[in-house]
């Protein structure tokens, strides 16, 4: 066959280049999905009702319908400033933060007199206020896509956001107790009924500075001075931001009395770190500086008391809660009751006890779940927490630039961390934190921080998902060239 036969048509003409495959928009994807979480929820809502009333209400369906408007309002948006962003990730949480409202509708309900129940309204208690937070936390999100219309715009303001992330952390350490601590953790600031949890969007902040100044740094940092059994660690005047790091999380570790939020942040900056240095060395170092600090806080717990005390009551909870089960262990062990007479399938939704388990709408909301849907039903939670992390990983190696990368790929990690925090201290994998289950949780300032985070996933994915004009670039950004470089750093470009 002659080349006449078959003429070759020129990338110019299409304006699309060889090899590259423009994205679509999926919009119409998302809002099927979404729909499908309101109907999981609602059914759950149904469930409930079922078990507890032994009827099934005219208005069973108002919470799910109520997150569904909250929720179509937040499609809506992305729909039109971040249509490229990934389908999934808005049905995913909804459908989680959806689960959470209707379980802790569950509770109110559980704590009402039997005649009372169904004429429980469904917007009061802990349920009515946690979807007043939805809207106030949806409405955070889509401001925050309304104003960042370029992810890259935010390292603008890094050492900014630094140093406010610093302060953050650091601002229920100092306060006093009865404004600070709640069950043995300083986390909180709590002025008359009002209170929050600022750490919460300190790792936000935080994050967003590690992710440039490891863009900066990152050819330093990757530099070796010896190679130990096949892994190249670094030259020790390097080790200076990790161990900086590191002191750090070891004070929130001793003041604010929370092994949780010291892991998420170390463990934050050492993953960040690993992902812009690729170096394998770097989180061996910072396993070692971790549990060597916790070990170190353990032993001067025992020993001198004072600062380290709290840990190591903790510690020892964690070791034998049933040696004090009606006292110091009455929490976790209430916990891993839950868990286990819940087995594989659970009581069902609405016929187990957890109220029973001090704190179940906060710290062990997990485990109060656990013992209605079963090991099968918290089985799925998680897959669904792996989702919004594999999602945000996607975007994170998808999108063009080095500094979107590190922030998606630490946002989607430190998520997973968070949920790994909570759920090895309700099951007793590790000791106890003052944590809560991203969107399931009660409370306000979780939620808000959270949505904030799924904001800036959407706005990554979207860039990293936008279809690519013949000059290289995202479609509808002016000139269609190159990526801006971010403050000097070498610009990364995908190739076909």
């Amino acid at each position: 066959m002659t080349a006449a036969a078959h003429p070759v048509v020129s990338p110019v003409t299409t304006g699309e280049r060889p090899g590259v495959r423009l994205a679509r928009s999926r919009r119409n994807a998302e809002l099927s999905l979404l729909v499908l979480a309101m109907v999981l929820v609602a059914a759950y809502g149904a469930i409930v009702e079922a078990n507890l009333l032994d009827t099934v209400t005219r208005d069973f369906w108002m919470p799910a319908a109520a997150l569904g408007l909250v929720f179509f309002g937040m499609h809506l948006v992305i729909r039109w400033l971040a249509p490229f962003a990934d389908p999934a990730l808005l049905p995913a949480v909804a459908l989680l933060n959806g689960i959470g409202v209707g379980f802790l509708r569950r509770l109110d309900l559980g704590k009402a007199a039997p005649a009372d129940r169904e004429t429980l309204a469904i917007f009061a208690g802990t349920g009515g206020r946690q979807l007043a937070w939805t809207l106030a936390a949806v409405i955070l999100a889509a401001g925050l896509l309304v104003l960042m219309r370029d992810h890259r715009a935010v390292s603008r303001y890094a050492y900014t956001l630094g140093l406010a992330g610093i302060v953050l952390v650091m601002i229920p350490a100092v306060l006093p107790g009865r404004f600070s601590e709640i069950n043995g953790a300083k986390l909180w600031i709590r002025v008359g009924g009002f209170s929050i949890q600022p750490g919460e969007f300190a790792k936000l902040a935080l994050l967003v500075f590690f992710a440039y100044y490891l863009v900066r740094k990152r050819e330093v940092l990757s530099l070796a001075s010896r190679r130990i059994l096949g892994i190249d660690f670094p030259r020790g005047r390097d080790l200076g931001p990790v161990l900086g790091v590191w002191m750090i999380s070891l004070l929130v570790l001793v003041f604010e009395k929370d092994l949780g939020t010291s892991l998420l942040y170390f463990g934050m900056f050492v993953v960040t770190l690993y992902i812009a240095t690729e170096r394998v060395s770097w989180l061996l170092i910072g396993l070692v500086l971790f549990f060597g600090g916790a070990y170190l806080a353990y032993v001067l717990g025992g020993t001198v008391g004072g600062p380290f005390a709290n840990f190591y009551t903790r510690a020892e909870i964690w070791l034998d809660p049933f040696a004090e089960p009606y006292d110091r262990g009455y929490q976790l062990v209430q916990g891993l009751l839950g868990l286990g007479s819940g087995g594989l399938f659970g009581s069902g939704p609405g016929a187990g006890e957890p109220l029973e388990i001090p704190e179940v709408q906060n710290d062990f909301i997990f485990a109060g779940i656990g013992e209605e849907i079963g090991l099968f039903g918290l089985t799925a939670l998680l897959v669904v927490y792996l989702l919004i992390v594999e999602r945000g990983l996607r975007a994170g190696l998808a999108v063009r630039d080095s500094f979107g990368k590190l922030v998606a790929g630490g946002l989607a990690f430190t998520l997973g961390l968070q949920v790994f925090v909570i759920v090895g201290g309700i099951s007793k994998l590790i000791p106890l934190t003052g944590q809560t289950t991203p969107f399931l949780s009660a409370g306000g300032s979780s939620l808000m921080a959270n949505w904030l985070l799924i904001a800036v996933l959407l706005r990554i994915s979207d860039a990293a998902r936008r279809p690519v004009t013949q000059g290289g670039g995202p479609a509808g950004r002016p000139g269609g060239g190159p990526p801006e470089q971010l403050h000097g750093a070498p610009t990364e470009v995908i190739r076909p």
